[in-house]
């Protein structure tokens, strides 16, 4: 466990006050629940694990306005990697904390947290204390006080927004949403040669599963009135984007909150899948090998599954063992689309 994690582990387990834990993608448990402690967080699959061991924990995009202002003697907070999503908790911790209580702020220095401190000592007004937990790992205790000023800017961080476009359409997203205000190229690439990858136009018909769907792009791209489609993504802000795209598209779907697709039933004709890397601020391979096995699980004995990945991931060789026919259709350099058919279920 690094650092970090056992600092937070020790304050979870000494919490005695009223203690609001957000989480977001950062997490190694090792303390027992603790009744003092209400838990708020943004992914699906941590959440869920959290309630499964006794956690006091709800999923949602950090809505926190339902809690009283002064509700909570400590707010505690692994800072997220989205700027704009630890500049809007900063500001609610404001709101949230008791006169005497105390935000505190744990991450690495290359993560911005004495940056962050410092923003938050500015809006909240207080003290700032900074401890060292290694090399480059830090603790901040922040306390409200009589000298409040102004918060970091979060870009008005609850609200969905038009935040990028194409030529067919404008794109909602918000902030906290991983590459939240681009097209991203790997999807588009894939929206560009999926006519060839399928052998037929789109609009596609029958079951289609959007995989890891983001805002939706792939699917607003490749969907029509007579698909049966079904999006999944594990990040709450992913998912109020999506049901808010599909409906400005005058799509139906099911948008489902899901680790990897585990609440999802199968069969598709059709997976599309563009799958993140990245974990918090690592970069994560068993992410890619996961939303495989999702695709070999559902996908049809008759369908198709076109992913598209950056170039020097191996999804070939991962997808050996669960898909009997592995094609790479396309490389631009940048990124490639692999076709996989014929699932191997045990």
């Amino acid at each position: 466990m690094d650092l970090l994690s056992g600092e937070l582990n020790a304050r979870l387990k000494a919490a005695s006050g009223p203690t609001l834990w957000l989480v977001d993608e950062n997490i190694q448990l090792s303390s027992a629940p603790n009744a003092a402690v209400t838990v708020v967080g943004n992914r699906f699959d941590v959440i869920e694990r959290l309630e499964q061991q006794g956690w006091q924990a709800r999923f949602g995009d950090f809505e926190l306005s339902d809690f009283a202002n002064e509700q909570f003697d400590c707010i505690l907070y692994r800072v997220s990697k989205e700027k704009p999503v630890v500049h809007y908790l900063i500001q609610e911790a404001r709101r949230l904390l008791a006169p005497q209580g105390c935000l505190v702020l744990l991450g690495d220095k290359g993560e911005g947290i004495r940056t962050y401190a410092r923003k938050a000592a500015s809006c909240l007004g207080g003290e700032r204390q900074e401890q060292k937990l290694g090399k480059d790992s830090w603790c901040a205790h922040i306390t409200p006080g009589p000298r409040a000023g102004d918060c970091p800017e979060h870009q008005n961080y609850p609200e969905l927004r038009p935040a990028c476009e194409d030529d067919t359409r404008v794109y909602w997203s918000k902030p906290g949403l991983f590459g939240w205000n681009k097209v991203d190229r790997g999807s588009a690439f894939l929206i560009e040669r999926l006519p060839e990858m399928l052998g037929q136009s789109l609009p596609l018909a029958g079951r289609m599963l959007d995989l890891g769907a983001g805002f939706g792009y792939l699917s607003l791209n490749a969907a029509g009135p007579d698909t049966r489609l079904t999006c999944t993504d594990n990040n709450a802000a992913a998912l109020l984007a999506c049901r808010f795209n599909l409906q400005q598209a005058g799509l139906e779907g099911r948008v489902v909150a899901a680790d990897a697709a585990d609440r999802v039933e199968g069969p598709f004709d059709v997976i599309l899948c563009n799958p993140p890397f990245h974990s918090g601020f690592a970069v994560d391979g068993d992410l890619t090998d996961r939303f495989l096995s999702a695709a070999a699980r559902l996908l049809d004995r008759n369908g198709t599954a076109c992913f598209v990945v950056n170039q020097h991931i191996p999804l070939e060789r991962k997808a050996a063992p669960l898909f009997k026919d592995i094609q790479l259709h396309a490389d631009n350099g940048h990124f490639k689309l692999v076709r996989l058919r014929q699932p191997i279920h045990p």
